[in-house]
């Protein structure tokens, strides 16, 4: 797997995952109260198949538990990683837990 660094662009909304200082992908989201709601993930390309949307999706989910917001997982990638990451199931606003199941 790369190295890689994520952080959060609130002025750009949305989470990316750095490689050697530049953008290699990112979760877009939009903030509503008391929740985030995650619509769209993207990887470049050139690091597609190591590991890098999980490890985004990973840091950003450890993140909005750290600020105690409920993840509204619009995104396709975000439901299915939460789906075979239980452990965050709890993050999931009730109105969205269908899109885990």
């Amino acid at each position: 797997m790369t190295r890689a660094t994520v952080a959060d662009n609130p002025g750009a909304q949305r989470y990316e995952i750095l490689v050697d200082g530049g953008v290699a992908g990112f979760a877009q989201y939009r903030l509503r109260p008391g929740k985030i709601v995650f619509t769209h993930t993207e990887i470049d390309a050139a690091y597609e198949g190591k590991g890098l949307g999980s490890s985004l999706a990973r840091a950003a989910l450890e993140a909005v538990r750290e600020r105690g917001l409920a993840v509204a997982p619009v995104c396709p990638f975000f439901a299915g990683y939460i789906k075979r990451h239980p452990e965050y199931a709890d993050l999931v606003a009730a109105d969205y837990q269908d899109d885990i199941a």
